[in-house]
């Protein structure tokens, strides 16, 4: 299927949002990954602690993030990247999440990306009993990964939208979100509270 995008995943240091340590995007053109990369950030003075918990799901510590790019120093390499491409995440919630507070943080504007769940869509292309990235990517055809790892993580997320895009004959991201009842979601700024 001709279908373009681009995935993406972050991991984080700590429960709060804007604690991105890490990110991964995949761009699809056609249907294939064309081009991928991933980096460290530096996480905000605000919320700068390696949680214990975090570090033993993604491995990545605070000495690793020492010197990477902070959020601001980053943001246009990000949005660069991105470009004009729908956004898709594996709980993009999350995914929207960290961009929605890491700007807040960084006193940034929010971008408007559209976005798309690949848990959502996966729950309405695939009969498995858990909608967990490892899973639906397994149903997608894509084999062992490093999960929790940036790249990997967008990489089985994107494999997750070629295939469902295939089955449902969807030639884009908006005719896959029709096909399957999953709204296309735009990112907002966190509104104002008075």
């Amino acid at each position: 299927m001709p279908i373009d995008f681009t995935a993406i995943d972050f991991e984080t240091a700590n429960g709060h949002p804007s604690s991105a340590c890490s990110v991964g995007l995949a761009r699809v053109r056609d249907g294939v990954v064309v081009d991928r990369t991933e980096w460290l950030i530096k996480p905000p003075a605000s919320h700068p602690r390696f949680l214990s918990f975090n570090v033993k799901i993604h491995n990545i510590t605070a000495d690793m993030v020492a010197n990477a790019p902070t959020w601001s120093e980053q943001f246009d390499d990000l949005l660069a990247f991105i470009g004009d491409d729908v956004t898709v995440a594996h709980n993009a919630s999350f995914d929207m999440g960290v961009i929605r507070a890491a700007c807040a943080e960084a006193v940034l504007p929010t971008p408007r990306l559209k976005y798309l769940c690949s848990v959502q869509v996966s729950r309405k292309t695939y009969d498995i009993p858990s909608h967990r990235l490892p899973l639906s990517a397994a149903a997608a055809g894509y084999g062992d990964f490093s999960h929790h790892e940036a790249l990997a993580d967008a990489e089985a997320c994107a494999s997750i939208i070629i295939d469902s895009a295939r089955r449902h004959e969807a030639p884009d991201v908006v005719s896959l979100a029709k096909a399957t009842g999953v709204r296309l979601n735009q990112l907002k700024a966190i509104p104002l509270k008075l």
